[in-house]
């Protein structure tokens, strides 16, 4: 019987996991939303790419097409209803589900907030510039913030996309950086000098995603950070799913 996964990539770890799941001989189904998350995986005879989002009864059709023996969440630790999803469609159709976290890092000194209406109600009682770097699908919240196109710069993903939305929504295209993280601690430093931040948003993307080097340069600029907590997000870290998945496809002596 062919041993097949179904890996929802949204992290670069997704990209270790679908490379030791090819080595362990296991067939990968790597889904992902974007070209661009597309273009980061090589296809091979055991890795194949689908590109496309996902409602759950997509993911229910998905997995009964497909019949993964696993279903094997690996998401941006702040997709929640993607999670939400492939977790009931897993357990409606009788498929195993496991997830990957992302460790976090520390929040010392920083502005915590729960979600990003809380992080537009705190930015709404403050002065100065303002840097996201939280991507471009929650950039309509912050139009809310006055005198948004004058005190808000930020960093998207180099999509037309996510270039058109900003501009749609009336930032100044001066204001806009159009690069690929994660970076590191001297390149944010001269960014955020840049424009003059005094607070900057971030979401904690863990130390893969460079949220370490993020805020040391808040701490060396004199910014402050506002960070969009997790949530209740719960799964084992990559060395543990690696672990596991060695112990069920590849017995003790594979993949080392």
């Amino acid at each position: 019987m062919e041993n097949k996964v179904w890996l929802i990539a949204g992290t670069v770890e997704g990209r270790t996991l679908a490379s030791f799941l090819a080595s362990l001989g296991v067939t990968v189904l790597v889904s992902v939303a974007t070209d661009y998350g597309a273009e980061l995986f090589e296809e091979s005879d055991l890795i194949r790419v689908v590109k496309g989002r996902m409602d759950l009864e997509d993911m229910k059709a998905f997995i009964q097409k497909e019949a993964p023996s696993l279903v094997l969440d690996a998401s941006h630790p702040y997709a929640g209803v993607v999670t939400e999803n492939a977790k009931r469609a897993a357990k409606e159709c009788g498929t195993e589900y496991m997830r990957m976290v992302r460790e976090g890092s520390g929040h010392e000194g920083c502005v915590e907030v729960r979600d990003f209406t809380e992080a537009v109600e705190f930015l709404s009682h403050t002065e100065g510039n303002i840097f996201l770097t939280t991507g471009s699908k929650n950039l309509i919240d912050f139009t809310h913030i006055e005198n948004y196109a004058d005190r808000i710069a930020l960093r998207v993903l180099p999509l037309k996309d996510s270039l058109a939305n900003a501009l749609d929504l009336g930032y100044r295209p001066k204001n806009i950086i159009c690069m690929q993280g994660p970076f590191p601690e001297d390149l944010n430093v001269a960014m955020f000098k840049m424009f003059g931040a005094r607070y900057v948003v971030s979401k904690d993307s863990g130390k893969a995603g460079g949220f370490e080097e993020k805020l040391a340069a808040v701490k060396k600029v004199g910014a402050r950070l506002v960070l969009i907590t997790r949530g209740d997000d719960t799964g084992d870290k990559l060395d543990v799913v690696l672990k596991k998945l060695r112990e069920r496809f590849g017995g003790n002596d594979a993949a080392r």
